[in-house]
């Protein structure tokens, strides 16, 4: 037995995070075992609310990683699913950052043990780029950090304009920055709190010149009186700045807590469908949307690397998509 005094004042070991691992059921009904989670899952885990899909009405999502770094949004868009996830939280959306220390030690354990490359989306519960104009900047903190290894990327998902420490950051060849879109009248009607279409559009150019990896995610779209126009106009936006790496498409869906805690009820209208992630709009309007985009973005610039969001497997097959092949906005 070691003297008491010596214990008393050794020094304090850090004791390393946890890695977790589980057996996942792939998209292609293969199994495998893949990263699960850091210790409780509350920095960095996998995503896997959605079951794997057993029948034309379930909803098709792979299982991607998640960076919790923060809680909340400022934007408040009307059909927010974080109205629902967040219902029992006192401070509801409001945003709320992690400390930056456990998620550095988090994230440098994920880096030493999980070798099958991952992108790691900050965007699933919060604005990636909400805090940008503060004291603490997250991009400025935590790009450095993926830079120190070449397997994983970070992924960042906004529809912040705020990119001025980005500009600044010389190295991101682990980082990918993908912006939600909609066409200007619907973003107008039910993303008010957000920068308007144009400004983010110009934003994901200027970041592209600068030589990040661009994606978009134009989602939910939706299906207002005379909704191609606008959402062709978006393409057209899109592609006068930038050309991205991929696109991906979701049409509007609500799951039944998101309803029930929306202030703003007006877009449930469109709502018509039930799936094993929410109300979604009927599926012959969702084919003809999606069918519709997609072929102008073939017909006009010839640009194919297009995935679907939280949509129903029958949707994949009647598009004729490989859903098993799926390259959408949180994968590899």
């Amino acid at each position: 037995m070691r003297p008491l005094q010596a214990t008393l004042f050794e020094p304090e070991r850090k004791i390393s995070p946890r890695v977790k691992y589980q057996k996942y059921t792939l998209l292609d009904g293969s199994e495998e075992y893949k990263f699960k989670q850091i210790n409780d899952g509350s920095i960095i885990t996998r995503f896997d609310k959605t079951p794997h899909a057993l029948n034309p009405k379930d909803v098709i999502c792979p299982h991607f990683v998640e960076l919790k770094w923060a809680y909340g949004c400022p934007y408040d868009c009307s059909w927010c699913y974080l109205k629902g996830t967040f219902r029992f939280r006192p401070e509801g959306i409001k945003p709320v950052s992690k400390d930056f220390e456990k998620i550095k030690l988090h994230l440098q354990t994920f880096f030493s043990e999980v070798q099958e490359p991952e992108i790691l989306n900050s965007g699933e519960i919060a604005d990636s780029l909400m805090f940008e104009n503060g004291v603490k900047s997250f991009s400025k903190f935590v790009i450095p950090l993926f830079e120190e290894q070449d397997i994983h990327k970070i992924l960042f998902l906004t529809k912040s304009t705020n990119i001025t420490n980005l500009l600044e950051i010389e190295e991101h060849r682990q980082t990918i920055v993908s912006f939600s879109l909609n066409a200007v009248p619907v973003a107008a009607k039910w993303e008010r709190r957000a920068p308007d279409v144009i400004r983010r559009v110009s934003a994901a150019g200027k970041l592209y010149n600068a030589g990040y990896s661009i994606r978009i995610r134009i989602d939910p779209m939706v299906p207002i009186d005379n909704w191609y126009r606008p959402y062709k106009g978006l393409i057209d936006l899109i592609f006068s700045r930038i050309n991205p790496e991929r696109i991906t498409l979701g049409s509007l869906r609500g799951l039944q807590s998101t309803i029930n805690q929306t202030k703003d009820s007006s877009w449930t209208i469109y709502l018509k469908e039930s799936s094993n992630w929410g109300k979604k709009i009927d599926f012959d309007k969702r084919f003809l949307m999606y069918s519709k985009i997609m072929g102008y973005l073939d017909a006009k610039y010839k640009y194919n690397a297009i995935a679907l969001c939280k949509e129903t497997a029958e949707m994949w097959e009647k598009l004729r998509m490989n859903y098993q092949k799926i390259k959408c906005n949180c994968v590899q």
